[in-house]
């Protein structure tokens, strides 16, 4: 690789949060397969434009300086507030 041509990877993974559950036996005794059941029929019913998928995966290729501004604000907040709208 030659100077000049550094690059750098940012990979960002979105995810739903799961709190570790503690198992009773009401949860062993209910009928699970049924809730799985309808869970998949409601998917089938939804058309899928307003459904967000539980998990993302993105990935960025930066070059140093935009590494240098993503390392200092990585969800641009700051860039966020900086917006000078008129007072049309």
């Amino acid at each position: 690789m030659r100077a000049g041509d550094d690059r750098f990877v940012v990979k960002i993974e979105v995810f739903a949060a799961q709190d570790p559950a503690e198992i009773t036996e009401e949860d062993l005794d209910q009928d699970h397969m049924e809730a799985v059941s309808q869970l998949l029929r409601d998917m089938e019913d939804a058309d899928g434009g307003d459904v967000e998928p539980a998990s993302r995966r993105l990935r960025y290729d930066l070059c140093p300086e935009c590494r240098r501004r993503f390392l200092r604000d990585p969800l641009s907040k700051d860039t966020a507030q900086k917006f000078d709208f008129s007072e049309n």
